[in-house]
């Protein structure tokens, strides 16, 4: 076996090209976008290079065939915050071949260790949780969009290497046109109405001021947890503008209490549903298609990020939130399911709410770490 580190053209399309082949029989997976991988691996595209850095590797056999990739990266941000320096791995794909799958960790672990680490995290992204992070172990279903899905003899690699369960990342579903538990909208009726309370859904033509809002709640609501690191305005403003070809407006909501940001959710439609079938290229072809199942509209929608100021997290406000999400969904007759995704197994609270919901689990996600 060979493998080589992803340094030009020829090297960055074995990158992408190996996810293909490896999942080239599995009916569930849906290959992500090639301009979606490579945008975080792009110095200019991706933000986390200005406090970290990556390097990315494939492996072939004998024969010149792409068996497996990889990536390693440091978040200078986070890397420190731990009782080992840590860094991170994903973007791993690799055939039943435990020693191919070795030869892969152990190139990021020795990158990494070169790079002052100890420990690695895996497999994650290289930039925010919401999208290509954890380990699928449980629900091998057609995953939405920026979420993981994985052959499931992955786990055996990781766990046979090493690697010890850091959390669980838990993923629900909602059947939209079942009704909410009845004791679930008495209390979202009444929070709804109370004085002071205010709720709106976000609006392009504000969008700097709800980015500003949003990143408010969100610093706030996670503020005591380990080892969290406020999120950039940047941050949040690419990811809008990514967001921005498939984005519903009314699917986006804040509440409010006397005027002040207090609660929000991200709802955004399933893109893996208007991709599917695109094999990771959109040219022209795609884009028309695209186009039009965007414009016929798919029928899952995905929660991306829920968050609730600490002073207002025993308020109801998530509660009211999902009440005005469906007043919209309902009469448009054309979402049947809402993916909550993902919610760590330490947020107790954010799963009480899905249990209240009455969604009903989905999928399991680990994230994982790897001590040297």
């Amino acid at each position: 076996m060979q493998i080589t580190i992803v340094s030009g053209k020829r090297t960055r399309k074995d990158f992408l090209d190996a996810a293909r082949l490896i999942y080239k029989d599995d009916k569930n997976w849906i290959c992500p976008l090639d301009q979606d991988i490579e945008q975080i691996f792009d110095t200019h595209k991706n933000p986390f290079f200005q406090h970290g850095k990556c390097a990315r590797w494939i492996l072939k056999d004998n024969q010149g065939n792409c068996i497996g990739r990889v990536a390693a990266f440091i978040n200078d941000k986070k890397a420190h915050q731990y009782k080992q320096p840590t860094g991170g791995m994903g973007f791993f794909e690799c055939i039943n071949d435990k020693n191919a799958a070795f030869l892969l960790f152990d190139t990021a672990k020795t990158w990494l260790q070169e790079n002052g680490m100890q420990a690695m995290d895996g497999p994650i992204n290289f930039g925010e949780n919401d999208s290509f992070w954890g380990l699928l172990v449980e629900g091998f279903t057609p995953p939405s969009y920026g979420m993981n899905y994985h052959h499931p003899y992955y786990h055996s690699f990781f766990t046979d290497y090493g690697f010890k369960k850091e959390y669980e990342q838990i993923t629900n579903h909602l059947a939209v046109r079942k009704p909410f538990p009845e004791r679930f909208t008495k209390i979202a009726n009444w929070v709804a109405a109370k004085p002071g309370y205010t709720f709106e859904h976000f609006s392009k033509k504000n969008a700097a001021r709800y980015v500003g809002e949003l990143m408010e709640i969100y610093n706030d609501a996670w503020k005591d947890f380990e080892n969290f690191v406020p999120i950039k305005r940047e941050t949040l403003e690419e990811s809008f503008e990514k967001m921005q070809t498939i984005m519903d407006e009314k699917l986006i909501w804040f509440a409010y209490v006397n005027g002040e940001p207090a609660s929000f959710v991200v709802i955004i439609p399933d893109a893996n549903q208007m991709i599917k079938g695109f094999n990771g290229k959109l040219g022209l072809i795609e884009k028309l298609k695209f186009v039009y199942r965007r414009w016929v509209g798919v029928n899952r929608m995905r929660a991306i990020v829920m968050g609730t100021k600490t002073a207002y997290q025993k308020h109801g406000l998530e509660s009211a939130l999902f009440i005005k999400l469906k007043e919209y969904v309902l009469p448009k007759n054309q979402y049947d399911e809402l993916e909550l995704s993902w919610v760590g197994d330490f947020n107790d609270k954010m799963l009480a709410i899905h249990q209240a919901t009455g969604a009903t689990f989905g999928k399991r996600h680990l994230t994982m770490r790897k001590l040297f």
